[in-house]
């Protein structure tokens, strides 16, 4: 791997991490058409998805803290994740949260191996493009999706939950299929959204220690490490300000063709 390299996979994790296209079907692509790429296991995978993490918890930091605040014992009211989110809520919230990773870490321990071997292959990366776009399309035709912060439940957590853990999957967009469970569930698609990226946080932090004992790279290997994770992390923050600029009124079915064409592009042309 070199620099160039790091830099357009990094640019491109960033970019796609946060639209519902799934960066790791693109990185698994993208990587299997670079011959000079290599590395053990998915350790520089995960390190640009920690960098996106970064960017995710820089753009919601303020919900983060207002989320930590509403375990502290204090009286007085605080600025809340929304105009309509209380102490209460925020608790729930965050209890949600805890709940929702339980799946994907599960997952992730028991068919770590296979997740591994997912990851080699391009054309699995294709295939399970093609069913984030199935999921896309559909969610789409939901018109009804209004629940908000406060109508969060047990259920939802479960659901939305187990739709991450599907996308440890490469081509499996996590942020595409846990707005579409919101979204199925009824949610709107700001909440399942907002829902969707804070959930996001404790999975990364997980992923990247599981697969922490694959990084053992020498110290020219590790600024690349590094400019990927920097790279990442400025795509990731551009990419949020602009999902949460049209999420209200783009349409997923768009996504739902990107997908759809890219999955059927590389079933055709790459051969791995």
């Amino acid at each position: 791997m070199n620099l160039s390299t790091a830099i357009i996979l990094g640019i491109v994790q960033g970019l796609t991490e946060l639209f519902p296209v799934s960066s790791s079907a693109h990185l698994v692509i993208l990587q299997s058409l670079l011959p000079d790429f290599h590395q053990p296991g998915v350790a520089f995978d995960a390190i640009l998805h920690l960098g996106t993490m970064f960017a995710v918890v820089f753009y919601f930091r303020s919900d983060i803290w207002n989320i930590f605040k509403a375990f502290l014992p204090q009286k007085n009211q605080f600025a809340a994740v929304s105009a309509n989110t209380d102490t209460a809520t925020l608790k729930k919230i965050a209890i949600f949260l805890f709940i929702g990773t339980i799946p994907a870490a599960l997952f992730g321990l028991i068919f770590k191996d296979y997740i591994h071997s997912a990851f080699e292959s391009a054309g699995a990366a294709a295939f399970f493009l093609l069913i984030t776009g199935v999921l896309l399309f559909f969610s789409d035709k939901v018109t009804s999706a209004r629940r908000d912060e406060k109508d969060i439940n047990f259920t939802d957590s479960i659901l939305i939950g187990f739709a991450q853990a599907l996308a440890l999957l490469p081509g499996i967009s996590r942020s595409g299929v846990t707005i579409s469970t919101g979204i199925f569930r009824k949610l709107n698609r700001t909440v399942a959204a907002r829902f969707s990226f804070l959930l996001s946080i404790p999975a990364i932090c997980g992923a990247v220690i599981l697969e922490s004992g694959y990084i053992n790279t020498s110290r020219q290997e590790m600024w690349l490490y590094l400019t990927g994770f920097v790279c990442s992390m400025s795509a990731g923050l551009l990419s949020l300000k602009l999902f949460f600029l049209i999420i209200r009124e783009a349409r997923l079915k768009f996504f739902a063709y990107y997908c759809w064409a890219l999955g059927f592009l590389t079933l055709l042309f790459v051969n791995k």
